[in-house]
């Protein structure tokens, strides 16, 4: 009951809702502190990647299209995921029209991008969302920070522990949803910055 309890609630605090919106904190506050918009852009990242979220699954859970509020079975995500593809792309649009710099902008561009590939994934597969948004959220503070944040790195085992006690997801699910989100956040961001 204990471990449960553990799982549950490591599972809640590493949460997509929780780790984006803190990464795009960082970045806004000790990044660009001495750019006036930065909470402009904050606020918009933050709709985007934890209110509208919040809403939309609060939304189906209520109307009965999702089980429960983790989306726990594959076949539940696709709806959810396709309103943040657009989400994301709208929130891109709007970023810039505040002629943010190219972090945000890119941000929600490859929110939209890698909410498709997940798309395509859960067609067939059923990855972590969890430990993809925690992964490709270290990744952008890594761009942004250097090699400071690999400190990070050890709530990758602590999620993947935390996914795979409850079974939410196997071994596999969890590292391949890790492995992406770094790799392919890292790689979009560093092309689109042009680092």
């Amino acid at each position: 009951m204990f471990f449960h309890r553990l799982a549950s609630l490591i599972s809640w605090l590493i949460s997509p809702i929780v780790v984006a919106p803190a990464a795009y904190f960082f970045v806004a506050r000790f990044g660009f502190r001495d750019d006036p918009a930065r909470w402009d852009y904050f606020l918009l990242l933050f709709f985007a990647s934890t209110v509208i979220p919040v809403l939309l699954i609060y939304g189906l859970k209520k109307i009965g299209k999702v089980s429960d509020y983790n989306i726990t079975f594959r076949e539940q995500r696709f709806l959810p995921l396709l309103v943040m593809v657009g989400v994301n792309f709208l929130g891109y649009e709007l970023m810039q029209q505040l002629e943010a710099p190219r972090i945000f902008t890119g941000i929600l561009l490859f929110n939209a991008v890698n909410t498709v590939l997940i798309l395509l994934i859960t067609l067939q597969w059923k990855i972590s969302v969890h430990l993809l948004t925690l992964a490709s959220s270290i990744a952008l503070l890594y761009i942004q920070f250097g090699t400071v944040v690999f400190w990070f790195m050890f709530l990758v085992p602590v999620l993947m522990w935390s996914r795979i006690y409850l079974k939410a997801h196997t071994f596999m699910q969890t590292l391949v949803g890790s492995l992406i989100g770094f790799l392919v956040m890292f790689a979009e961001l560093k092309w689109w910055i042009g680092l």
